[in-house]
């Protein structure tokens, strides 16, 4: 198998995920049946989740000095996360088991996938978000597809609480990375890199907060490996913001603050997932701070005309954290996942002073603020 494809000047899609006529292919269900949970009373829906490219860098690979350096897409989901991967699967399971309704607890992608998959199958959604504490481009998700939304007076981790209590008083399918039908479809991102790349890459960076995915990735890997359509595992390099690191301090966070929104999370309900593929993998939990976050998250957009969310942005300044930590990279292969659509968090890429100018519609004055005159 080939490790490294030659450079490419577009993105890399996995050859197994083409479908004929469908530019996104059939959907992680029909795309990867045999290694998900499910049956024939299983329905097969799809909004067409997965196939996500794979996006070669054009600077910072040079950077960090590594042979090939490739952004995994997520933002390219239906809702704009990696989140509909796991959720198609969770919802499909739900019905196949008699479910009219779904409920999850969320910093928003959650929430939005959960939200739009109802709708589509004709479920009800309900949602529990920390009040104050989502970022308005993903409530509006949630809004827009007709879930019940409530704001709970707490952070995530009370909100989590109160929906596993809730799913155990009434018929009704809790749709958080505790259902292990979300972990199982989160793991196809897993064998779609090894479909596109040939072989797994050497590192996978990723952002850490409720550690779902980073238990997921691992599985995805080791399930390849062990049925052979893999030579390798990769190292698995997960991060937290510095203001909610629980695994990296090896306690709960009672009060997690982050700019990244989506990883500001206290108590992970995969702790133990993340540990186990942390350690089996050889690899690294570690924190970046919220200014390493930032100068990621400006430097994926302006350097590599990626704009993804700043909890995406943890792994890449990961990634530049470990390669000023000495780590070498020389001649491998690493992917970092861009978990989730900038569009999800406007407001944070307009905190920053834009780079606007006022002007009459005069083309002289045009041309002296563009520097042409």
């Amino acid at each position: 198998m080939r490790s490294v494809l030659p450079r490419s000047e577009g993105p890399v899609r996995s050859s197994r995920a083409r479908g004929k006529g469908q530019a996104r292919g059939p959907g992680v269900l029909r795309q990867y049946r045999e290694y998900l949970p499910i049956s024939d009373a299983t329905p097969m829906i799809h909004m067409g989740e997965g196939g996500t490219p794979l996006v070669r860098s054009r600077r910072l690979e040079k950077e960090v000095g590594c042979g090939a350096l490739y952004f995994k897409l997520e933002s390219c989901n239906p809702t704009g996360s990696f989140k509909d991967r796991g959720m198609v699967v969770a919802v499909a399971k739900a019905i196949e088991e008699g479910n009219r309704a779904v409920l999850c607890a969320s910093t928003g992608n959650t929430s939005a996938a959960a939200a739009a998959f109802a709708a589509h199958c004709g479920l009800e959604a309900y949602v529990l978000v920390p009040h104050g504490r989502i970022a308005q481009g993903k409530l509006a998700q949630a809004v827009a597809h007709g879930a019940r939304i409530i704001a709970v007076d707490g952070n995530f981790d009370a909100a989590l609480r109160l929906a596993r209590i809730i799913e155990d008083k009434h018929p009704i399918a809790l749709v958080n990375s505790l259902n292990p039908n979300r972990i199982e479809g989160q793991k196809t991102a897993a064998f779609e890199i090894v479909d596109a790349l040939g072989d797994a890459p050497d590192y996978l960076f990723i952002p850490v907060g409720n550690a779902g995915n980073i238990t997921a990735y691992w599985k995805g890997f080791t399930e390849y490996y062990r049925r052979r359509e893999s030579n390798k595992r990769p190292r698995m390099m997960g991060f937290q913001a510095a203001g909610a690191a629980p695994i990296v301090e090896g306690r709960p966070v009672a009060d997690p603050q982050t700019v990244a929104t989506a990883i500001r999370i206290g108590n992970p309900a995969s702790w133990e997932g993340a540990v186990a593929a942390r350690d089996e993998s050889r690899g690294v939990i570690a924190a970046v701070t919220d200014d390493e976050i930032m100068d990621a998250y400006y430097r994926l957009a302006r350097e590599e005309g990626i704009f993804g969310e700043p909890a995406s942005a943890a792994c890449v300044a990961g990634l530049l954290k470990m390669k000023r930590e000495k780590l070498s990279l020389r001649g491998r292969t690493v992917v970092c996942v861009i978990t989730g659509s900038g569009l999800k968090d406007p407001e944070t890429a307009m905190s920053a002073e834009p780079d606007l100018h006022k002007l009459p519609a005069d083309l002289a004055a045009v041309e002296k603020a563009m520097g042409w005159a």
